[in-house]
């Protein structure tokens, strides 16, 4: 039994140790007082000289009895009377406590117990006190909690347990159990203070037993919660479920103990964008809201069950949502037992899981109903939440005004409204096309349209790229077509400037100004390159190479572009796989993005080339579009520069776009870089932040060796030539004159006349041929009695492949060297398998014509 009665404790309290304390006396001070004063009289009445020896003896008794109370008072014989301690009300609250408490000093010993202390141990008297320790010795259910108690005793600290005792371990008869409360802290903050520790003990069975009687109410209330005909789940702000009852579980087939564990969103269970429901509940400060939702929750397998939930969510006053109460009833019962229910279970499903986000609203654009697929837009667009309030929220403010129109004629009762489209607000760019359709007046509550809004942001970027992508291959196929054009002019002026150069020796006074024509030609021929490496009809010469190798050759080359106050780094990745590339153009390549670099730095800053191997694996991971899963290798180019603005960098691979000023940049440099490396059959991607520089990624394609064919010493191939021209490079200058009957097919008549002059000037015959046809006519009369012929790619009535398979087909070993300012792939395509001939690109020199022609004659 528990000591709770409200009369005081009949048990006297306990103290030991305590020095007794006097009240003091005002009547003997008063005494002590008229004693001096009667002594000092008599002695002023017997005169000075017979009075001196008694004020001496006075006022040593005096002085003795004060030096004894000083050093009484240090040794704390005597103390100055403390009136709040001595004060017998504040003792009577301790002494008639409810709690026990007893004071114990650092030894253990008891030096105060209360009477309430003594009834709860069961002392038969102040005798008997025992210290706490000592009352529960034995018990091995309360001797660990006492155990910690001591140790905070000992501390200094403070320390509180619960433990249940047995009825005869307290003190009292019987085998009733009871649950004590043992709280122990210091006497006070003072050193002396502290040594002291004051223990406490109440009983609190009664509240144990009024807990235990709630607890089981509520355990039964869960219960009956859970074990309900209709489901319930509660979730929090932060969208996890906090609760879910059995029922509930059951239908999604989940565990109770896994979903209490917590890690349940109610994204889980909640299907397709329902969710967004749920949270899309406008928010006022201190009301309570209670919407009813029908949708689809999704079970642990995937399937769905249709329900309607009563979701009840209140507000705080500053408006934040806590969490909710929803009632969940099933209705797929209803799908077979109802028809008009199960109607509207299709209906609703049908509603909330449509790909396109749907409004009902009225004349001022409020929304008065909405889907799941609105819901959600609505809370991705603006962070107020104001979409889900008005339809014309969701809409940039630049483009609300058509919306507005819209609305307005279905108001009016219009049909046959035309779609909008327009941009969505947000921080985003995003665009919607919204299908306004008008309620009857009949049908009309608060509602006036129905919205459909169908989000096209993908398609408009798709039309984007798309539209990017024809724009680039029209000024493409024009870039081509000029720069093709050009080479036949090029080529005409570097045939006559050959002319020239060999009529006129270093001496005369016009050479210097036929070596400018000659060293602009070559400027020109240069800016033609660039046209076709945009247009991707350049002649490539590929070679296997090592780019950590090529890199390392260009150093010397780059620092001197970049300047001093650019720092130039080069990070070479290890074992770095072989590539094949034309080494000039790569080159090209790397000094473009380079120069692009020094003008982003004029203050200075660090150039960082890197290269990477990129395996299958890793290629497959990197988010780069159009780019397939394979083995690459990466050359990184980095800046610390001013970087390049957002609205522009889609344009940045266009021909002719340039962010520098007028005549100090052709637009072309980033496009022909494009170009190349497209041609090369590798990628190229830019990342830039403004402020904070750019980073240019190439990827080009791994070399394998079993990709390379075997060449064959023969004439007619392309890639011999380029390998015998690469040889005779370096052997001293050979004899270009030769015999044998040359047919010329050239559709520019003042090229041709030049290439055939240039031609018989080593000793050639020459047979000229306007296009394919008079070649066949001119190689017929002649019976086939040609030992090579030099054609034209792109000719009227019968171009260079034609002329081939024609004349072939008449003499199968004859030679042919194709000469064209487009590349050899491009019409390498149209032409038979193994067909072989060589090629010579324009512009080119009277020099590089007749060597091609000598190479291929004289090949086997």
């Amino acid at each position: 039994m528990t000591a709770d009665s409200n009369d005081p404790p009949a048990t006297e309290p306990f103290v030991a140790h305590g020095p007794a304390r006097r009240s003091g006396s005002i009547l003997l001070v008063v005494l002590i007082a008229i004693g001096i004063v009667a002594v000092a009289v008599w002695l002023m009445t017997i005169g000075r000289t017979q009075a001196q020896p008694y004020i001496l003896g006075v006022l040593a008794l005096l002085a003795t009895a004060g030096l004894f109370n000083l050093f009484a008072l240090a040794a704390g014989i005597i103390r100055f009377s403390d009136r709040a301690t001595d004060d017998p009300v504040m003792a009577r609250i301790a002494d008639q406590a409810q709690e026990g408490l007893v004071v114990t000093d650092s030894r253990g010993h008891v030096v105060y117990s209360n009477a309430a202390y003594l009834t709860l141990t069961g002392a038969a008297g102040p005798q008997d006190v025992r210290p706490v320790e000592r009352v529960f010795i034995g018990n091995p259910d309360v001797s660990e909690a006492v155990f910690r108690l001591l140790k905070a005793a000992r501390e200094g600290k403070r320390q509180q347990e619960e433990v249940r005792v047995a009825g005869h371990d307290a003190g009292q008869g019987g085998g009733q159990g009871r649950w004590l409360r043992l709280r122990v802290r210091p006497l006070g903050e003072g050193k002396r203070d502290a040594r002291y520790a004051v223990w406490s003990i109440a009983d609190i069975t009664r509240d144990r037993e009024r807990q235990e009687d709630v607890f089981q109410e509520l355990r039964h209330a869960i219960e009956y919660l859970d074990h309900a005909p209709c489901g319930f789940f509660s979730v929090n702000p932060a969208g996890e479920i906090a609760y879910v009852n059995a029922t509930l579980a059951n239908w999604l087939d989940y565990d109770l103990a896994e979903i209490g564990s917590g890690g349940l969103k109610l994204t889980d269970i909640v299907s397709g964008d329902g969710a967004a429901l749920l949270t899309s509940i406008a928010a006022v400060p201190g009301e309570v809201k209670t919407e009813v939702f029908d949708i689809d929750l999704r079970m642990r397998g995937g399937k769905t069950v249709p329900v309607r939930l009563y979701h009840k969510l209140a507000f705080g006053a500053d408006g934040a949502a806590g969490a909710s109460r929803t009632l969940v009833i099933s209705r797929a019962r209803d799908e077979h037992s109802d028809p008009e229910r199960a109607a509207e279970v299709r209906f609703m499903r049908f509603f909330d899981h449509t790909p396109m986000a749907i409004a009902t609203v009225d004349r001022g654009g409020n929304v008065v109903g909405a889907n799941a697929r609105y819901a959600k837009l609505a809370q991705g667009l603006n962070g107020d939440g104001g979409a889900a309030k008005s339809i014309f929220r969701a809409v940039n403010p630049r483009d609300r005004g058509l919306l507005i129109a819209a609305i307005n004629q279905a108001a009016e009762g219009q049909g046959d409204i035309a779609p909008v489209e327009v941009m969505l607000d947000g921080p985003k760019e995003r665009f919607a096309q919204f299908f306004v359709t008008t309620i009857e007046k009949d049908e009309r509550d608060a509602e006036t349209a129905i919205v459909y809004m169908l989000e096209i942001t993908e398609r408009r970027a798709l039309e984007n790229q798309i539209n990017q992508s024809q724009k680039m291959e029209m000024v493409g196929q024009l870039a081509g077509g000029i720069a093709h054009d050009f080479n036949n002019v090029l080529s005409a002026i570097m045939m006559a400037n050959d002319f020239l150069l060999n009529a006129h020796k270093p001496t005369d006074p016009s050479f210097q100004d036929i070596m400018q024509i000659k060293q602009n030609a070559t400027r020109a021929a240069t800016l033609v390159r660039q046209l076709l490496a945009f247009s991707r009809r350049q002649t490539l010469r590929p070679q296997v190479l090592d780019l950590g190798d090529a890199l390392s050759d260009l150093t010397m080359l780059l620092r001197r572009l970049i300047g001093e106050k650019v720092k130039l780094d080069l990070v070479h990745g290890r074992d770095l796989w072989p590539v094949k590339v034309d080494v000039s153009q790569f080159e090209q390549v790397v000094v473009n993005l380079a120069v692009n670099a020094r003008d982003a730095m004029p203050d200075g800053g660090k150039l960082i080339i890197r290269t990477a191997n990129v395996p299958t694996e890793e290629a497959a991971q990197l988010a780069n579009k159009g780019m397939p899963a394979a083995d690459y290798v990466k050359i990184e180019i980095s800046d610390t520069g001013t970087g390049i603005p957002h609205e522009i960098i889609d344009k940045i691979f266009e021909p002719f776009f340039s962010t520098k000023e007028v005549g100090k940049g052709t637009g072309l440099g980033l496009s022909t870089v494009y170009g190349i490396v497209k041609q090369t059959g590798g990628f190229v991607y830019v990342d830039s932040v403004p402020g904070g520089g750019t980073t240019f990624r190439i990827y080009l394609p791994r070399h394998r060796q079993e990709q390379e064919v075997a060449p064959e010493a023969q004439a007619g191939n392309g890639a011999a030539k380029e390998t015998a021209a690469a040889a005779d490079a370096a052997k001293p200058k050979p004899d270009l004159t030769g015999q044998g009957t040359i047919l010329l097919v050239e559709d520019e008549d003042g090229l041709r006349s030049l290439n055939a002059r240039g031609l018989r000037s080593r000793g050639y015959s020459v047979i000229e041929a306007a296009n394919g046809v008079e070649a066949l006519e001119a190689f017929e009369e002649k019976n086939g009695a040609v030992d090579l012929v030099v054609s034209d790619v792109v000719m009227p009535e019968m171009d260079g492949p034609t002329l081939l398979k024609e004349m072939r087909s008449r003499n199968a070993e004859l030679k042919i060297i194709f000469v064209s300012g487009y590349a050899e792939d491009a019409f390498e395509k149209s032409l038979p398998e193994n067909q072989q001939f060589a090629f010579l690109p324009k512009p080119f020199t009277l020099t590089q014509l007749v060597a091609a022609v000598k190479e291929t004659m004289t090949a086997n």
